[in-house]
């Protein structure tokens, strides 16, 4: 039986801790946080950037626990990557369980393969206050038709 999303602690080496503690830590350093030298302060800077514990953090680069549903949704946006990306890295959902929803790249034509700006703010995660501004920015750069 899969393992619900709130799930997390306890869960051992052996199913997928390893890696996706190693892919966060390339996150990490790809983003600036200084996690390879002893007093380089890059777990707790991340803790702080996500408003996480630092306990969370240290737990999961230690390959100890998964971090919680919450955690995981606050480091992916300190980390620049969905949340969707996360969960499945994570291994607590896949690709199946988490479709691309309306994703119409291999359908039809080229025109109808095209997103809104509407919902190319939604797949950006464009935070919800400041959607329609980005909409109206976009369209300025469209041609007739206001499709990306």
């Amino acid at each position: 039986m899969r393992a619900s999303v709130g799930e997390g602690a306890g869960r051992g080496r052996g199913d997928g801790l390893d890696e996706f503690a190693a892919w966060v830590e390339e996150l990490m350093r790809r983003r600036g946080y200084d996690i390879d030298s002893p007093r380089g302060g890059g777990k707790s800077k991340l803790a702080d950037d996500a408003g996480v514990h630092r306990a969370g953090v240290s737990r999961l680069l230690q390959r100890q626990s998964m971090p919680d549903l919450e955690t995981m949704r606050r480091l992916a946006v300190v980390l620049d990557v969905s949340l969707r990306d996360m969960l499945i890295r994570s291994g607590r959902l896949t690709e199946d369980d988490l479709p691309l929803s309306g994703n119409r790249r291999y359908e039809g034509t080229a025109a109808e393969s095209r997103m809104s700006p509407e919902e190319a703010a939604w797949r950006m995660e464009v935070p919800v206050e400041q959607r329609e501004l980005f909409v109206r920015v976009v369209r300025q750069f469209l041609p007739e038709g206001g499709s990306t």
